[in-house]
């Protein structure tokens, strides 16, 4: 059975579209009132780890707005939870991992898992969602690079400069790269166990890559997400998203993913030229212009597809959707999307 709606999977291979297809990062998530009321009933790992919850959430956006995506609710930090590393999400704070990984001693006790035992919930939230959304659009299933973990791992919250993360990285570069790795190998086997519960395609958010110097950046993320592509793209389209790394678009786009993620502050003509013009691109509307009047919205998302030519390429935000972001201003952008009609 095909997909009902495969214009997202069309435009990842770059095949000549009507329109561009749309979904948002965080599309799931907390400036939706029906996601609200499930936040309000369960903790947050509760939701990630509980398959009818997370099946819900991912397909309450479509149910919405059409979309001609979805993405699977959950969330970067069940790969350290996987690895034995403690992860909590507290409220008004955000992750928190009370024993950062900061020596050779504290790595010693990461493993990488059997990603069916430690992670089968996910497969599980998978297959659920599948069934609700009955091949009306494709599904993505995600996981963070290993540095934007590492980060995380290291600081123990999230932070401004990951000053920590660096540190460990310049003054014990052993402990650094054997924990990228440990990280990648565990995100490699995640996402094909995704891929083989049902997803369509995968993203990698480097959230954090625009943190390290360009040649920092080959060092300790690059070269691990090469990896994870290396080991995915035979299987499903790879999507990679670096905030901040317009400096590595030429890399990226030499390196077997499907699409390239681009944030705002790198015009559609820059991303084009520095991507070599051969590559699906995605992105890249500033997530706060959300909060304009939803007529502004609808021109500045034309605006935005013409600069970046409705082929090859993918509608979405530089970043993940605010949780103050009103909804009839997200229906704005999607409905502005598919009612794009080439000049």
């Amino acid at each position: 059975m095909g997909l009902k709606n495969d214009l997202f999977l069309k435009a990842l291979k770059g095949e000549t579209v009507e329109r561009p297809p749309v979904w948002m990062m965080r599309q799931a998530g907390r400036y939706l009132p029906e996601f609200m009321a499930i936040k309000e009933k369960y903790d947050f790992f509760t939701r990630c780890q509980t398959p009818e919850l997370a099946s819900e959430i991912t397909v309450q956006p479509i149910r919405r707005y059409g979309m001609d995506a979805a993405i699977l609710f959950s969330d970067i930090l069940v790969i350290p939870q996987a690895m034995n590393i403690h992860v909590e999400m507290k409220p008004n704070f955000g992750p928190y991992l009370p024993n950062p990984i900061r020596n050779q001693k504290d790595l010693d006790s990461v493993i990488v898992p059997d990603v069916h035992d430690t992670l089968g919930y996910v497969m599980e939230a998978i297959k659920a969602t599948k069934e609700k959304l009955n091949d009306e659009v494709p599904l993505i299933g995600f996981a963070g690079s290993p540095w934007t973990i590492l980060c995380y791992c290291v600081q123990g919250q999230g932070s401004k400069t990951f000053d920590k993360a660096k540190e460990l990285c310049f003054t014990q570069p052993v402990v650094a790269h054997e924990l990228l790795q440990k990280i990648t190998d565990t995100t490699i086997a995640y996402l094909k166990a995704k891929v083989a519960a049902g997803v369509n395609a995968v993203q990698v958010f480097d959230s954090w890559g625009g943190m390290l110097s360009p040649t920092d950046y080959q060092e300790f993320s690059w070269q691990y997400i090469q990896q994870i592509i290396d080991a995915l793209k035979d299987e499903a389209p790879v999507i990679v998203f670096g905030k901040g790394c317009w400096f590595a678009l030429g890399d990226m786009a030499k390196s077997g993913a499907s699409a390239l993620g681009v944030d705002w502050t790198c015009s559609a003509r820059n991303a084009r030229y520095l991507s070599g013009r051969k590559i699906t691109l995605q992105g890249n509307f500033d997530p706060s212009r959300l909060l304009s009047p939803p007529s502004e919205i609808k021109k500045m998302v034309h605006q935005m597809i013409n600069e970046f030519g409705k082929d090859s390429y993918v509608v979405n935000l530089g970043h993940g959707i605010l949780p103050n972001v009103p909804v009839e201003n997200a229906k704005a952008f999607i409905d502005a999307v598919k009612e794009y009609k080439q000049n």
